[in-house]
């Protein structure tokens, strides 16, 4: 009985925990995870050629700038991955990320998201391309979306 009591009285402050405001470390926490499933997300769309998934990550007035170019709104960067080499139906590539290569943080509604995108042939094991997307991020609608992404060389080596 006193074990039971004990348990109650921890999940009881847990849970009073969790409903304290957005600066809570818990919060934190969970904003984070969720910035973290924009890389998933991402990885997801390109090894499966789906661009609708794809764009589901960028805000409205996004801009992407890749090659010293930048491209605004959902339409244009649309344009910019339809012509993309993950997204070309010859190419049958895997997306990935190193786990290391990954870094996120936020602040309230606002947050950074940097990865690298290791696209491996899957035919022949190698990797054909690798590119880092360095991106702000934002929390809008409770959703958070890319709102400027910036292209970063990278290195393939730890």
């Amino acid at each position: 009985m006193a074990a039971t009591l004990v348990g109650l009285g921890v999940l009881i402050a847990g849970y009073s925990a969790w409903g304290k405001d957005s600066n809570t470390s818990d919060q934190k926490l969970a904003n984070l995870y969720k910035i973290d499933q924009i890389e998933k997300t991402w990885h997801k769309a390109a090894s499966r050629k789906n661009l609708n998934l794809m764009m589901s990550l960028w805000a409205p007035k996004a801009t992407a700038t890749i090659g010293g170019k930048t491209y605004t709104g959902k339409t244009a960067i649309r344009g910019l991955f339809a012509k993309s080499g993950p997204f070309q139906p010859q190419n049958h590539w895997e997306s990935d990320t190193p786990a290391y290569k990954i870094r996120a943080t936020v602040n309230g509604s606002k947050g950074t998201l940097y990865f690298e995108c290791h696209y491996v042939d899957v035919d022949t094991g190698k990797v054909v391309t690798a590119v880092g997307a360095d991106q702000e991020v934002r929390k809008i609608n409770g959703r958070w979306l890319i709102t400027n992404l910036t292209a970063a060389t990278v290195t393939l080596k730890p």
